[in-house]
């Protein structure tokens, strides 16, 4: 799928690196491959993380793989999208949110334009 490379899988091996650690903000999205609403979800983040590439950071992490990464971040429902910046969590979504939802969360939490 086009604009799927800049939306990058993350696991319990990476997830400190590139999440926590990352210069830009991080749109975290936590999804499974069984779940319609997140298949919606991607296609949302692949139109918003092409219009943005290099300012914010986007990744997933499939719930059934990082059980672990998910119960660290108490994520019980998905899609569930998490608003990283300097390794802090500043906002949370539960549920699938309309392109325009999302990019109303990244002006208010992350400063995009």
């Amino acid at each position: 799928m086009p604009g799927e490379e800049l939306i990058r899988s993350v696991g319990e091996d990476d997830f400190e690196e590139r999440i926590l650690r990352s210069e830009v903000p991080v749109v975290l999205d936590f999804y499974a491959d069984w779940c319609g609403p997140c298949r919606q979800a991607e296609t949302i983040l692949q139109t918003i993380s092409k219009e943005l590439e290099g300012k914010i950071f986007f990744a997933r992490v499939d719930v059934d793989e990082c059980e672990k990464i998910a119960d660290s971040f108490g994520v019980h429902s998905i899609p569930t999208f998490i608003f990283i910046d300097k390794g802090q969590e500043r906002a949370r979504q539960v549920g699938l949110l309309a392109e325009a939802e999302l990019r109303s969360i990244l002006q208010k939490y992350l400063g995009t334009q």
